[in-house]
This record gives C-alpha cells, sequence and structure tokens, in this order.
C-alpha cells in the first residue's frame, strides 16, 4: 500500500530486455533501507526491488517490468533519462498523507489541457470511459503516483470524463508533474474506495 506522497524523483539509468524489461533507477534514498524484495511506486506502478547499490544519497535499484505492465501504462516512461515520482510503501504508524494507493494502474490518461492558474497550473485529464464511474468532484485520484484532488469534472458524449486538477507550485517541483503538456500520457489510479462502492452498487441492480 501506498499513500501517493511522492518522496523523490528517480530517473531510469538503464533498461535491459531479458524476457521482462531490467529496469535501473538512480535515486536519492541510502541504499540501506532499500530492501530486496521492498515495493517501490515507480510513477504509480507498484514494483519489486530484485537489486540495489550506490550510496547514501546517490543509490539505485532495479525492478523487472513485465510485458503486461508496460502495455498498461504510459508510453515511453520505460526509456532510459526518463523521470519516475517514487515513493516506498507505506508502513504501520507511518502518516496517511494521501489516500489509499494500491500500485496498479487502471488505465493511462492523456493531458487535455494545462495552464497557468495563479501561481498554480490547472491541469485538464482525460480519462476513458471505464473510469468515468469512479471519478467524482473533490474525490481522490493518483495521477502518475501522485495523489490528488479532483476539483471539477465533464463527462463526455462518448462516455468519457475530463477532470481538472490543480497543481500547486510545491507539487510542481517535488513530482515530475512540474514537467506535464498537453497530449502528455499520465498513469491513473482510481480511489479504491470508490472501486469498491461501484462493485456494490452493481450487485443491487
Amino acid at each position: 500500500m501506498f499513500t501517493g506522497i511522492v518522496t523523490a524523483i528517480g530517473t531510469i539509468t538503464k533498461v535491459e530486455q531479458h524476457g521482462d524489461l531490467r529496469v535501473q533507477i538512480s535515486c536519492p534514498f541510502d541504499p540501506a533501507d532499500i530492501a530486496i524484495g521492498a515495493s517501490i511506486a515507480c510513477s504509480g506502478v507498484c514494483l519489486t526491488v530484485v537489486k540495489r547499490g550506490g550510496e547514501k544519497g546517490d543509490a539505485w535499484f532495479a525492478v523487472d517490468v513485465s510485458t503486461e505492465t508496460v502495455s498498461r501504462t504510459a508510453k515511453d516512461m520505460w526509456g532510459e533519462g526518463a523521470k519516475v515520482n517514487l515513493e516506498p510503501s507505506l508502513r504501520i504508524g507511518d502518516e496517511l498523507g494521501g489516500h489509499i494507493v494500491t500500485g496498479h494502474v487502471d488505465a493511462v490518461g492523456r493531458v487535455h489541457d494545462w495552464q497557468p492558474e495563479g501561481d498554480s497550473m490547472r491541469a485538464t485529464i482525460a480519462a476513458p470511459a471505464e473510469l468515468a464511474p469512479f471519478i467524482a468532484s473533490k474525490g481522490s485520484v493518483t495521477v502518475d503516483g501522485v495523489s490528488l484532488t479532483v476539483n471539477s469534472l465533464n463527462d463526455r458524449p462518448d462516455g468519457s470524463v475530463h477532470f481538472g486538477l490543480n497543481i500547486i507550485p510545491h507539487t510542481a517541483e517535488v513530482t515530475t508533474l512540474g514537467e506535464l503538456r498537453q497530449g502528455g500520457e499520465v498513469n491513473l489510479e482510481i480511489d479504491v474506495v470508490a472501486r469498491y462502492l461501484q462493485r456494490m452498487a452493481s450487485l443491487r441492480e
């Protein structure tokens, strides 16, 4: 489990094809705190650490990324040089500063619009129809591993939805969301509570 509160930005430094992708990510963590077999969310994708190294403040870890995961996540996110939002898994007693996040990407969205609004940025994300019932105004959504609040909704004739987010300067600075651009793809995870409520409602029909 995760909270959607990103603790660092990592950089993909090596990608090797071994059936699955072996991806090496540099990060400012202490390698002594990265356990083999531990889970780290990488831009919203829960992955298992298979190797680690480096030194405190200049560490790296490696993960295996399956073909299934590649097919269900944002295009080009697994290339060398790509930046990824990092969050180690939640520990008992940790502060739940965001919302409950599983690290399982539900769909890929697209940045429909990206405009300044005061000191912040207003992002409008286009999400596919299968996610529309799970996105609510003032509800939570995870975008590239970042817990955010939905500020506005615009249901589209084709069943898809556009939802608005406010990206404050701090969030833009400490995550990759400051580099979002129109047309870019993002990993989306719906709120787990919304998922169960939708399932309960469907059983009553």
